[in-house]
Formats: C-alpha cells, sequence, structure tokens
C-alpha cells in the first residue's frame, strides 16, 4: 500500500480543476492537465466563437476538441473511491477562499497565489501571472540565492557577539580588580589612621599627665605658703591681745618674720596643647608619617651615573668612569640602589622623576645579581614599576600595564614588609598607582634605574626628596 503522503499526491492528480471533484471520465489537453469530460465540454462551450481556449489550470491555449480519453488516470479514480479517500479532503489549503478554485497561479505583483477566475478579476487583469510551479522554482532560487549573504552576517553576528562577550568579561575582571584595589588601599588607610589615632592620644595622654603634675605641683606648694601665712596672721593677733609685757616679748622677731614673708608665684605652666593633632584622611599624609631619609649607595651605581654630594640625586654622565669593580656595583644597566637596607617595618619614601621619559622604581633583595643581565620579576628579586615609551607597567610576570590618567612627576614608594606589599603612589594627583603583594626576606633595598639615555631625551636626574618635618618617628609599626 502507497504511504499517505504518496496517496495524498495520487489524490491530488485524480481532482479536475473545476469541479473540484474527483474526475469522471478524464480526458487530457495538449498542455497534460486532466479534467472531467463534462467539465471542459462545458467551460469550451461557456466561450463564446472566436476566443482562444486556454487550459483552466496553467492557461495553455489548446483547440477545441483536441483532448484525449485518458483511461489509466481513469482507473485510478475508481481505486481512489474504492479506497474510501475523499475527494477535496486536505484540498482546503489549495483552494481559493472566494471562488473555490485551485490556487494554481501566482500575481507577480501582489505577490499572492491566485485562481483562474481571480486572474481574470479587475484586481490582477493587468498583472504579471505565472503557474505556481514556476513562481515557487523561481523564489525557491532567489531565497536560496540570499541564504549565502544571510549566513556570512549571522557569522559576522557571532563574531562580533563574542568579541562582546569578551569585553564583558574583560571589563568586569577590571572593575573587580579596581574594586578590590580600592578596598585595600582603604583598608589600609583605615589602619594606618587607626594606628594615628592611638599614637595621637598616646602623646596627648603624655601632655596631659605632664600638665597635671607640674600644676599640682603648683598648687601643693601655693598651699604650704598659705598655711605658713595663716600661722603667721594668728600668732600676730594673739600677740595684738596679750599684756605689755607679754606683747613686747619677742615682738622684734615676729615683726621680722611677718616683713621678710614674700609669696613665691608658681611656676608658669601653659595650658596651650603643645603638639598639634592634626588628623590626616589622605594616603600621602597617613604614610608620611614612615617617611625615611633614604641616601644612594655608590659602591652600587653604574660607572656612568654620577651622584651628587649629598647623595639624594642621580644622572647620566657624560662618559664611563674608572671606577673600581666591586662585586655590589651593577655594570650593564643605569642602575644605583639605596644604602639603607630594611627587614622589617613600615618605610615610605618619594622620587623626583619630572619629564623623564624612562624610569625604574621599587625595591630589590639585596642578594639580586649585578654583573649580567637583569630580569626585572618577583621571582628574581625586583618589585619595580617602569616607565617605558610613554606606558607605564609593574615588574610582574607577566608585566602588568596599568592606566595613568595623570602623569606623574613624583612617585612615592610604600614598604610594609611584614605586611608583604610594596605600593606605588602618584604624588602629582595623590593617586594609587600599584601594589605588590608578596613574601619577603632578607635585606630589601631601595631600587633607582635612569633608563636609557638617547642623545639629548631622557637626561634629567632622579631625585631623592626630603623626609616630611613630622615623619621619621614612627617608622616601624
Amino acid at each position: 500500500m502507497a504511504s499517505p503522503a504518496t496517496a495524498g499526491d495520487i489524490k491530488d492528480d485524480a481532482i479536475c480543476s473545476i469541479c473540484l471533484g474527483y474526475l469522471t471520465e478524464p480526458v487530457t489537453i495538449a498542455c497534460g492537465h486532466n479534467f472531467c469530460r463534462a467539465c471542459l465540454t462545458q467551460y469550451c462551450a461557456e466561450k463564446g466563437a472566436g476566443t482562444p481556449l486556454t487550459c483552466p489550470q496553467c492557461r495553455a491555449q489548446f483547440q477545441k476538441g483536441e483532448f484525449k480519453p485518458n483511461t489509466q488516470l481513469s482507473n485510478i479514480v475508481q481505486k481512489l473511491k474504492q479506497l474510501g479517500l475523499k475527494p477535496g479532503k486536505g484540498q482546503k489549503e489549495d483552494q481559493c477562499e472566494r471562488h473555490e478554485e485551485r490556487l494554481k497561479l501566482f500575481c507577480e505583483e501582489d505577490g499572492e497565489t491566485i485562481c483562474w477566475v481571480c486572474e481574470k478579476s479587475r484586481d490582477h487583469k493587468s498583472h504579471t501571472v505565472v503557474p505556481v510551479e514556476e513562481a515557487a522554482q523561481e523564489y525557491k532560487e532567489k531565497l536560496q540565492g540570499a541564504l549565502g549573504p544571510l549566513r556570512k552576517e549571522l557569522e559576522e553576528a557571532l563574531v562580533l557577539t563574542s568579541k562582546e562577550k569578551e569585553k564583558t568579561t574583560e571589563w568586569q575582571r577590571k572593575v573587580k580588580n579596581k574594586r578590590e584595589t580600592i578596598a585595600g588601599e582603604f583598608n589600609k588607610l583605615h589602619t594606618l589612621l587607626r594606628e594615628e589615632e592611638q599614637l595621637l592620644l598616646q602623646s596627648l595622654e603624655e601632655e596631659e599627665r605632664e600638665t597635671l603634675q607640674r600644676l599640682r605641683e603648683n598648687v601643693t606648694k601655693l598651699s604650704q605658703q598659705s598655711s605658713s601665712l595663716q600661722q603667721l596672721i594668728i600668732e600676730i593677733e594673739e600677740k595684738c591681745q596679750q599684756p605689755v609685757v607679754e606683747l613686747l616679748k619677742d615682738v622684734k622677731s615676729t615683726l621680722s618674720r611677718s616683713e621678710n614673708v614674700k609669696l613665691q608665684e608658681p611656676e608658669a605652666v601653659s595650658t596651650d596643647l603643645k603638639n598639634v593633632y592634626k588628623i590626616s584622611l589622605d594616603m600621602r599624609e597617613a604614610l608620611q608619617r614612615f617617611g625615611v631619609d633614604v641616601t644612594l649607595d655608590p659602591d652600587t651605581a653604574h660607572p656612568n651615573l654620577v651622584l651628587s654630594e649629598d647623595r639624594k640625586r642621580v644622572r647620566h654622565g657624560d662618559k664611563r668612569q674608572d671606577l673600581p669593580d666591586n662585586p655590589e656595583r651593577f655594570d650593564r644597566y643605569s642602575i644605583v640602589l639605596g644604602a639603607e637596607g630594611f627587614v622589617g617595618g613600615r618605610r615610605y619614601w618619594e622620587v623626583e622623576v619630572g619629564d623623564k621619559t624612562g624610569w625604574d622604581l621599587g625595591v630589590c633583595r639585596e642578594s639580586v645579581r649585578r654583573k649580567e643581565k637583569v630580569t626585572l620579576t618577583p621571582g628574581n628579586g625586583y618589585w619595580v614599576v617602569v616607565l617605558r615609551n610613554g606606558g607605564y607597567k609593574a615588574s610582574t610576570s607577566p608585566s602588568t600595564s596599568f592606566p595613568v590618567s595623570v602623569r606623574p612627576s613624583r612617585v612615592g614608594i610604600f614598604l610594609d614588609y611584614e605586611a608583604g606589599e610594596v605600593s606605588f603612589y602618584n604624588v602629582t594627583d595623590r593617586s594609587h598607582l600599584f601594589t605588590f603583594t608578596d613574601t619577603f626576606s632578607g635585606n630589601l633595598h631601595p631600587y633607582f634605574c635612569l633608563g636609557y639615555s638617547a642623545g639629548a631625551t631622557n637626561t634629567a636626574p632622579l631625585i631623592i626628596c626630603p623626609v616630611p618635618a613630622q615623619a621619621g618617628g614612627n617608622l616601624c609599626p
């Protein structure tokens, strides 16, 4: 037995497109379409004399009487009737709702399928009409032709979507890192402020104790003098009440003591607060109390470097100096270390970089190699930020670039040995640049590199800035 799809196709071929019923005495015209003999005869009779006859389905012309009986199709119709398949079932979608004729034509102007009656109507009379099979094939080719560009557009859309997702992920990563940096910096500031609060309260308590002690000593001395004066007054009053002989007895001594009485004024004690108890809400001001007086170590300086007498300034020299090649000296890059080594506590210093186009600043282990190529990474003992080709990077592995909105002319370096942090600050706009987090061991020294000096560029010196007056007394936690 044929499949349902095949049976459906056979049933469609066995239906007359004029009466929409099963073909009765089917006949075939020149174009190959089949109709009931009676339907086609009536169709031809309704056409006026001299009017060309056209196929009700495809509009192909044919001559009256030029149709042949189709015995094979007649047998198929009989078998369909025996199977109980009713004509018209499943045909509604192919039938004109207005004329109940098969939708065998396609109007190019209106873009819709129509029946042969619609074609003759005023709505479509002057329109270009083609068989649905021909229109379907044409538009199928057009649709298939449109698939290529659409697939290309889809591919581009997917690529762009992927890029936007990557940008979204990268943006979220940047925001997360910045959020952590901000939280870390404020946590550090809060810690420093709490410590500063304790120091200020301790200093205030000491000043209070010292001043109160002096004031109380004055009160004690004045009380003693008051008591002596009261005793002398009572003695003189009693003397005045005595008989003549008693009054004159030792009267000169009494007068002498009264004349020699002189009030000793208390020691002047100022009640003005001596110390300035300033609360710092600025990271730099909070860090400056850890300020350390850094000086440069000439024994570590590259022979091309020239140090100032106070060892606070370093610049490129005009030629290589004849200096001893001691083990401490860097001989490949323009590097010099700070003379001070730190094995604990907190230290802060600032370096003037001016308008230099290249420099390195940070800290390094005392044990770093000095006679060969230097790779700036924490694993090699360097915690350094660098300026190269207009960009700022941290010497992580791999290096980490960080944005700088305002070019720093002065850089602050804060070492918290126990916390394992080296933080860098743009003193120019008071912003945080970068923080290394690691575990330190052994001596750490301030690190300075002037970068390459090409001709007249990058010739400015690096200058260690003076320690603020309020700093230097609280260098360790």
